[in-house]
């Protein structure tokens, strides 16, 4: 289908704040680092109906950084799986939408996740699974650059490349900070195209993770590596809290903060041109 990514995105990120600022407090600078990410796949790269969410052979999307699970309901508001005005549910008794991804709660979302690596090694075995069944599925799935500091990311990594997934696509959201600090100071990862190679994967490096145009590329490329033999991980360097000024300038303060509904409706607006 023909969409205008740039704007797709702009609405999810819009969607973003919309429902974290009605809630008051969530894990926005890691939603909004990640919407590009979710445009792509969601509206140009998958395999998926969203009225047959269920299909057997579809694409899956895992997100193994649980705490993103805002940005992903609102990529699939925006897609159709569910009306937008669910999106003002976020977190709140009785929701469908839970602040972590819930696959028993939400419908589209593939697998539940939250403890940092498991969601990983959840869409490994999805991809040897499909490889198993022959169902020709891609299985896409998204981890943090501090999550990447957990030794199950590099356990499952290793069981990939010798299993030879060559249809999992893993994507790691390297915007350089995670709860506590800068990753470099608390545990550094780099240089993290390196490791991933010397485990095997293919490995794609986006300059700008939040230009869409640059990951819809990365993510053709990607597909690319369907037959090769390897899994193929894409390096997104982004920027955590991406849109919203006064949120990256919180730093490690942006993983989980407080906003209001009048910060998030202005914070719209700048996006939107209203000012």
């Amino acid at each position: 289908m023909s969409v205008d990514l740039k704007k797709i995105s702009l609405d999810i990120r819009c969607d973003v704040l919309k429902s974290i600022g009605h809630l008051g407090v969530g894990h926005i600078g890691g939603c909004l680092s990640v919407v590009e990410l979710l445009s792509v796949l969601y509206f140009e790269a998958m395999n998926i109906d969203p009225s047959d969410p269920k299909k057997p052979g579809r694409d899956r999307f895992i997100c193994s950084k649980g705490h993103a699970g805002p940005a992903v309901y609102a990529a699939l508001a925006n897609r159709g799986y569910f009306d937008r005005k669910e999106l003002l549910t976020l977190n709140e008794g009785g929701t469908n939408l839970p602040s972590h991804c819930d696959m028993n709660r939400t419908v589209g979302i593939d697998m539940t996740t939250g403890s940092l690596g498991q969601g990983f090694s959840c869409a490994v075995g999805a991809a040897l699974g499909s490889k198993l069944e022959e169902d020709g599925a891609l299985i896409y799935t998204l981890i943090g650059d501090g999550e990447s500091q957990e030794g199950q990311i590099w356990e499952a990594a290793m069981f990939a490349a010798a299993k030879n997934l060559d249809n999992l696509i893993a994507f790691t959201d390297y915007n350089k900070l995670q709860i506590d600090d800068l990753v470099a100071k608390v545990n550094d990862v780099a240089p993290l195209a390196e490791k991933w190679a010397a485990f095997g994967w293919n490995v794609i490096e986006v300059e700008d993770g939040n230009d869409v145009d640059q990951v819809s590329e990365a993510v053709r490329h990607a597909k690319l590596g369907v037959g090769s033999g390897k899994p193929t991980m894409v390096i997104l360097n982004t920027l955590k809290g991406c849109g919203v000024p006064w949120i990256v300038d919180l730093g490690p303060g942006n993983h989980n903060c407080p906003i209001t509904e009048e910060q998030a409706d202005a914070a719209i607006a700048a996006l939107r041109g209203e000012e």
